[in-house]
């Protein structure tokens, strides 16, 4: 008898339609739906593609965390990368240097703060990423102080706003940009070895040392990955600010660890898929515009951000899911 083996698994339409993406297009649907009742002039092409200015910027260090709580860590760094690279490039350029090479310096900036956060994980295995990264942002943050201390850096040409305020067509420079990034990210994730890796890492990291998989080359790439998207975040932040001060980017690190976790990616490691995150975006970013329709203070936006991600981990955890899976 002839004997079949599948190297991929059959289409299920039960499973396709429990998919945790679904559910995030329902909230994503029902926000608009309020934000539409809210106020009579939302529901226009115009606030869909405006909108996202205000929080695509943070989005782009969404792409790498997702990379860094597939493996089973965290960076809670990532503000303070933000921080310190937009300082430096500021200074640079008022040092005199053009802004054009201020803005590959401030890319090499963030790139080398990140792999900083990379090489202390692998030198000190024994202590979690979380204790590293803390002590690294607490650093970060504290030469941005000591670089500006309260002062503000800025005087850039009027060209640069075209970063976070121009369009390309109908749609905004920043949008296609983080477009073009999400694709990358999602090709490398899910259609690569280094991807497949990163899986297995967040699974079972002994497994993978074991097996010959270089696991600090990995952990190093991810963590140049996240400080190079840290440094574009930072470009996009100080575009839109037109200036830039040490406090920049305060609470960036909690709005996209959020964003990683409403959008399905375990925090245990081994688990997610890039759709989840990219659609937690736009939810967050778009919750937090309606609420600020209604003037909602700082505190009730935090109040409700929480209360939606406790809920999406108990669904989450609900859910039929069996052992975990590799996308």
């Amino acid at each position: 008898m002839a004997r079949t083996i599948r190297t991929e698994k059959p289409w299920n339409l039960r499973k396709f339609f429990f998919q945790w993406e679904w559910l995030l297009i329902a909230v994503f649907i029902i926000i608009n739906i309020i934000n539409s009742y809210l106020s009579p002039y939302y529901l226009d092409s115009n606030t869909f593609l405006n909108t996202p200015r205000s929080f695509l910027d943070k989005a782009f260090i969404v792409l790498p965390m997702m990379l860094v709580i597939i493996l089973g860590n965290i960076d809670i760094s990532v503000a303070s990368i933000v921080a310190l690279t937009s300082v430096l490039m500021a200074v640079i350029y008022n040092a005199g240097v053009p802004l054009q090479l201020a803005l590959v310096m401030a890319l090499l900036i963030g790139t080398t703060l990140g792999g900083i956060n990379g090489l202390l994980q692998i030198k000190f295995p024994e202590l979690p990423s979380m204790i590293i990264t803390l002590s690294t942002m607490t650093i970060y943050r504290g030469l941005a102080y000591v670089i500006l201390e309260d002062r503000a850096a800025g005087g850039f040409p009027k060209w640069f706003t075209f970063f976070a305020w121009g369009n390309v067509g109908p749609f905004p420079f920043i949008l296609l940009v983080f477009v073009a990034a999400a694709v990358i990210f999602g090709f490398l994730l899910h259609r690569t070895s280094f991807g497949r890796v990163v899986y297995g890492m967040g699974s079972n990291l002994t497994t993978c040392k074991y097996s010959g998989i270089k696991t600090e080359q990995v952990i190093l790439t991810v963590g140049l990955l996240t400080g190079l998207m840290s440094a574009i975040c930072a470009i996009f932040l100080t575009s839109r600010m037109g200036s830039t001060r040490p406090n920049v980017a305060q609470g960036y690190e909690l709005d996209v660890i959020a964003m990683v976790v409403l959008g399905g990616v375990s925090t245990a490691g081994g688990t997610g898929r890039i759709g989840g995150p990219l659609l937690a975006v736009f939810i967050i970013g778009f919750l937090n515009y309606g609420l600020g329709l209604i003037n909602a203070t700082a505190q009730v936006i935090l109040i409700v951000l929480g209360l939606l991600l406790v809920m999406s981990v108990l669904v989450m955890n609900l859910r039929i899911t069996g052992n975990k899976s590799v996308y």
